[in-house]
């Protein structure tokens, strides 16, 4: 517990005491998720689901009993967020308010084998912005920060940054990482398939007022 408010107290810089930290909506629901998640793994599902739904009265965070989550994960602002049952959730992991980690719909999770995942996972030190969605089994690598407002339905590889929505999703290598190891293959260009030749690179216009080629060609046989 003192982990936990020593967490808000490193990253909300609005927070001045530890008995304010107590106050935070986080807190309610992140203490009330273990509780719940107790219950839960040892076959208590409908007291786990009464202390989520009461957790989620208390502070506006709703949590599935069944998600994991890592040591000092925070929540900032709290209010609408949503983690669904087989979430993964890392270490040092940080979400704003109106964050979603849900499935893509049931029309999809009835097709998966039993048993298989229907949410994220965020492996440790990720980021999420305010609005942001991450949805389906994909993961979220290491020290990836997703924009807010963001789309996800794509794994991200580690230490990128993400923004956009589902149809434009732009992944980039964080410029602050120094690891050097994150490349998207959503941000570069496909490549060109065996035995077929690259597409040639666009040509540049002429500048206005400057001689066509054409026309250079036929005064140097005059």
């Amino acid at each position: 517990m003192r982990e936990d408010i020593s967490v808000v107290m490193e990253k909300d810089p609005a927070a001045r005491s530890a008995r304010e930290v107590l106050l935070y909506p986080h807190i309610h629901a992140l203490w009330a998720h273990r509780v719940s998640h107790w219950f839960y793994h040892r076959g208590f599902r409908v007291t786990a689901r009464a202390v989520s739904m009461l957790a989620r009265f208390v502070s506006g965070i709703e949590i599935h009993p069944g998600a994991v989550i890592g040591r000092r994960f925070f929540i900032d602002h709290g209010a609408s967020v949503v983690i669904g049952e087989d979430v993964v959730i890392g270490e040092d992991v940080m979400l704003y308010h109106q964050v979603t980690l849900g499935s893509v719909g049931w029309w999809r999770d009835f097709k998966r084998p039993p048993g298989t995942r229907r949410h994220p996972r965020l492996e440790d030190k990720v980021i999420v912005g305010v609005g942001a969605s991450v949805l389906g089994p994909v993961t979220v690598g290491t020290a990836s920060r997703i924009g807010a407002g963001a789309v996800v339905a794509v794994d991200v590889p580690p230490h990128s940054r993400v923004s956009g929505s589902a149809r434009e999703c732009h992944i980039t290598p964080d410029p602050t990482s120094t690891t050097g190891e994150a490349v998207s293959a959503a941000a570069s260009p496909d490549p060109a398939p065996s035995g077929q030749a690259a597409a040639p690179a666009p040509q540049k216009m002429p500048k206005r007022g400057a001689t066509p080629p054409s026309r250079t060609n036929r005064s140097a046989r005059t």
